[in-house]
């Protein structure tokens, strides 16, 4: 009984942020910079990596990212659906079996590693569906900007301001 409660938690955690990062792939809460917009979804993902195990952060990460870019610039749809995905199961994988017994090393080197994997996939991914490795280029130093500045602002939210404590109280109380 108390394993199914515990899956609740996480089956409804992953909901909310999975929504979280649908509304954060808006063009109402982005950024605009030149070739498109900025957007802050990257803070909801390492969140989610950080506090659930890989499958799950993969459903708000890749799933989540492809919703809201369905929703609402489906081109990307895709590229955001493996890219998001790969960086969110990355960072999940540090945390939490790689560096299991310092998850905040883990969270610090996973939100590096998905750093790595979400400029790379999305430039990649831009030069493709554009046809235009020009478009690509263009993009990727706010592309950088966006994943660093989703990645610090995640981890201070996690370990400074206490979400993860938060997380891991509740999941002990049942």
């Amino acid at each position: 009984m108390k394993e199914r409660r515990i899956s609740t938690i996480k089956l409804t955690t992953t909901a909310i942020l999975m929504a979280m990062n649908i509304i954060m792939s808006t063009s109402l809460l982005s950024v605009p910079v030149p070739g498109g917009h900025m957007y802050l979804n990257d803070v909801i993902i390492v969140t989610a990596a950080v506090l659930l195990e890989p499958f799950y952060a993969f459903l708000v990460g890749g799933v989540g990212a492809f919703i809201g870019d369905l929703l609402f610039y489906p081109t990307p749809m895709f590229v955001s659906l493996v890219t998001h995905g790969l960086q969110a199961v990355a960072i999940s994988l540090f945390v939490h079996r790689i560096y299991k017994n310092n998850p905040v090393t883990g969270s610090i080197v996973g939100a590096v590693v998905g750093w790595v994997i979400t400029f790379t996939g999305y430039t990649l991914g831009r030069a493709f569906i554009y046809s235009t490795p020009a478009y690509a280029v263009a993009k990727f130093p706010f592309q950088v900007l966006q994943t660093a500045v989703g990645s610090v602002l995640a981890l201070l939210l996690c370990w400074k301001a206490g979400i993860v404590k938060i997380f891991h109280r509740q999941i002990k109380e049942i």
